[in-house]
C-alpha cells in the first residue's frame, strides 16, 4: 500500500457560520488534549483493573484493519476567532504549506 501525502495551505478562505460570510481561516492540525485522571472513563478503567482475577480488560485486537487515521483539521476565523473542526480523509501524512 502506498502512503498518501496531502499538502494543505496554512490559510484558506471558507465560510464562517458566525460571521455568515466567507472569511480567511487559519488551518491547523487537531491534536488530542491531555487525558484527565479524574474523568469518569479513566476512573472506570481503574475500577475494572482492580476487580476480578486480573485478565484482559477488553478483547485484544490482533489484526488491525486500518493502517492510517483520519486527519482532523481546525479552521480558525481571522475576523471573529471562531474555531470549527472538519474531519478530513485517511492520509499517511498531512503537510501544512
Amino acid at each position: 500500500m502506498s502512503v498518501v501525502m496531502m499538502r494543505v495551505p496554512k490559510e484558506i478562505t471558507t465560510y464562517c457560520p458566525k460571521c455568515k460570510t466567507h472569511q480567511a481561516h487559519t488551518v491547523a492540525l487537531y491534536k488530542a488534549g491531555k487525558r484527565r485522571a479524574l474523568a469518569k472513563g479513566e476512573r472506570h478503567h481503574k475500577l475494572r483493573e482492580k476487580k476480578g482475577y486480573g485478565g484482559q480488560k477488553f478483547a485484544r485486537q490482533r489484526k488491525f484493519a486500518k493502517t492510517t487515521k483520519k486527519q482532523t483539521l481546525k479552521f480558525k476565523c481571522k475576523v471573529c476567532g471562531y474555531i470549527r473542526q472538519r474531519e478530513g480523509m485517511r492520509l499517511g501524512k498531512l503537510e501544512l504549506d
